[in-house]
Parts: C-alpha cells; structure tokens; sequence
C-alpha cells in the first residue's frame, strides 16, 4: 500500500531536503537526491519506510512506496512534515 501526499515547503527547498536527509540519515537511513527529486528508505523498528520525492515550486510531493501495514500514512506525513519545518 503506498501513500502519497504534499508537504509544503518554507524557505529554500534545499534547507527543507537537508533537515530531511539529517531526519532519515539519524535513523540509518538512505537519503539520496537534489532539489529536483530523489529516494529515501529508512528502517524502523524492523521494518522498512521507502519512497521518492520531487519539488514543485513550494511543495514536496512524497510518495510512500514501501511501508508496514499497521503504519498509517497520515502518521508518516505527519512525522515528514515536523522533520522539514
């Protein structure tokens, strides 16, 4: 089941992607990509979060292609968003 959502984006996009990538990286995580799109994964408690993102203007479009089951994506969103801002 994948999610998708848009994150808006305050600033420059790159001060938002680097605090993502300090976010995912803290975690063990893979974060890999410019201001334009890119590929993160990260492993939590066992179990794998992965997706892709692009920048469009003053958003970032994530989408979740990978994620457990019992996670609820607006949990995810939610985390996304307080880690970029």
């Amino acid at each position: 089941m994948s999610c998708q959502f848009n994150l808006p984006i305050s600033g420059e996009p790159q001060a938002a992607l680097d605090k993502a990538r300090k976010a995912v990286q803290s975690q063990g995580g893979t974060f890999t990509g410019d201001t334009n799109a890119g590929q993160f994964s990260v492993t939590v408690f066992g179990n794998v979060i992965a997706g892709s993102y692009t920048v469009a203007g003053a958003e970032l479009a994530i989408l979740i292609t990978e994620k457990p089951f019992l996670l609820p994506c607006p949990a995810i969103e939610s985390y996304l968003k307080s880690a970029i801002h």
